[in-house]
């Protein structure tokens, strides 16, 4: 599953979703993950997301995967609604599975489940599940993509690519091994999974001086930091040589000759914080056992330049409708029962 274009959203879609409800604060805007709407005294924050792109644990990653979004504000999620759906009326055990993995994930999360729909559709070959997460600010500073300061510092947690090699590993652990992986290489790689939540970096962070944070998905770290780029009217600058990746997501991303910067890895947060509150920061993140790598700068300019063995590419085009972990579903098809 791939994004549409941002030329496609501006013409089919943002015209149709403005609104002069007063208590909406921030509602749909490019880079911005969640909503901010005025309820009584206090600010709801508010995300939704589809996944179907995962068959294994896709009811645990859905769930983390939306409640990451609330948190990136500095905001804990609090409320799920949940969408399952699968492709045949038979699927009893697989709608069990995933309920009984979402379960799970609220119970990790500290939310609850309070509603949603379930049902089948012979038009589907995997299943779906979107999430709805909801949270209050309950009078925290919410923070927002569009935050960062020339001068911040990027900050990237635990590592790139860490979701899709899981992803990979779990859905298409047949494939691995006949690109030459071996399967202890494919057991780490599935591991990598229970790294998927950003929850106490986020929280952390926003506690400690971030001004801006967005968690890493579909389009990987590349998108991600234009998506913070573009609405923050900022440049960034990234060194490839500072940027964590873990040796089993190098060994997937050459076997299956995927581009770590473009694969999507819920898990790993990029965040902008300013030089004066960087070294509070990190020590918060030290404190929680979360690893961290400095690789960056915000800077003024447009765009993302990446400084790679001496080459510098520079990047301003947001080409959200690329995903490697799409292309991998392209490139190797299969269906529910894989």
């Amino acid at each position: 599953m791939s994004k549409f274009s941002l030329d496609v959203l501006k013409r089919c879609v943002y015209p149709f979703v403005e609104t002069n409800d007063p208590d909406v604060i921030l509602g749909a805007a490019f880079g911005e993950d969640v909503a901010l709407t005025r309820v009584g005294g206090d600010i709801l924050v508010s995300h939704v997301d589809p996944i179907v792109g995962a068959i294994e644990n896709i009811g645990w990653l859905a769930v983390h995967v939306a409640c990451n979004d609330i948190a990136t504000t500095g905001a804990p999620p609090r409320w799920i609604l949940l969408l399952v759906l699968v492709p045949s009326m038979d699927d009893e055990d697989l709608l069990k599975q995933i309920m009984r993995d979402a379960h799970r994930a609220v119970g990790e999360v500290g939310a609850s489940i309070i509603g949603g729909h379930t049902g089948y559709s012979s038009g589907l070959s995997r299943p779906l599940v979107a999430v709805t997460a909801l949270g209050f600010a309950s009078e925290r500073k919410l923070l927002r993509t569009s935050g960062a300061k020339i001068g911040d510092h990027v900050l990237v947690t635990k590592g790139i690519a860490m979701e899709g090699t899981a992803i990979l590993a779990h859905d298409f652990s047949d494939v691995a091994q006949a690109l030459g992986l071996g399967k202890e290489e494919v057991d780490k790689a599935k591991d990598l999974i229970h790294e998927v939540s950003v929850l106490p970096e986020a929280l952390a962070l926003a506690k400690h001086g971030a001004t801006a944070m967005h968690d890493v998905t579909r389009g990987g770290l590349l998108e991600t930091l234009l998506e913070i780029s573009i609405p923050s009217n900022i440049g960034i600058e990234v060194d490839t040589s500072r940027l964590p990746i873990h040796p089993v997501v190098d060994s997937f991303a050459r076997a299956f000759r995927f581009d770590p910067l473009r694969m999507i890895s819920s898990g790993t947060l990029a965040a902008t914080v300013p030089p004066e509150s960087l070294a509070e920061a990190t020590a918060a993140l030290n404190e929680i056992g979360v690893l961290w790598a400095d690789v960056g700068q915000v800077t003024d300019g447009a765009g993302v330049r990446i400084l790679s063995r001496g080459k510098t590419d520079h990047y301003r085009q947001i080409l959200c409708e690329q995903d490697e972990l799409a292309r991998m579903w392209t490139l190797y098809p299969r269906n529910e029962k894989s």
